[in-house]
């Protein structure tokens, strides 16, 4: 695992925030369906605050930003489905590799 490059660096902050905007809003409406389900408000009440304790541990919520954490997260972030490859299309032909990698040892 090398350097990240200053440009993917870059667009990685950039995009993170984007990604976990679009991942929190699809989060939400996963939320609303639990309290929209017709169990016991109590029962909708702790199957959200379980699962809401759940996703505040995705990267697609939130991680941290460092050079050192980049690659990591992007795996983890693809595994999670929070992004897709296409998300990556803009990024360097050497991180996307190193992100293959890493995603074909772990899957």
């Amino acid at each position: 695992m090398n350097d990240i490059s200053k440009s993917d660096w870059k667009l990685y902050r950039q995009l993170l925030p984007q990604w976990q905007e679009r991942y929190m809003k699809k989060l939400n409406q996963e939320y609303i369906q639990i309290l929209r389900s017709d169990d016991l408000a109590s029962a909708n009440f702790w199957r959200l605050e379980k699962r809401i304790k759940a996703d505040r541990r995705s990267p697609g919520v939130i991680c941290e930003v460092s050079r050192r954490s980049m690659l990591t997260i992007l795996v983890q972030l693809l595994g999670q489905q929070v992004i897709t490859q296409a998300d990556l299309v803009d990024f360097g032909p050497e991180l996307r590799a190193q992100v293959d990698d890493l995603s074909n040892l772990y899957n």
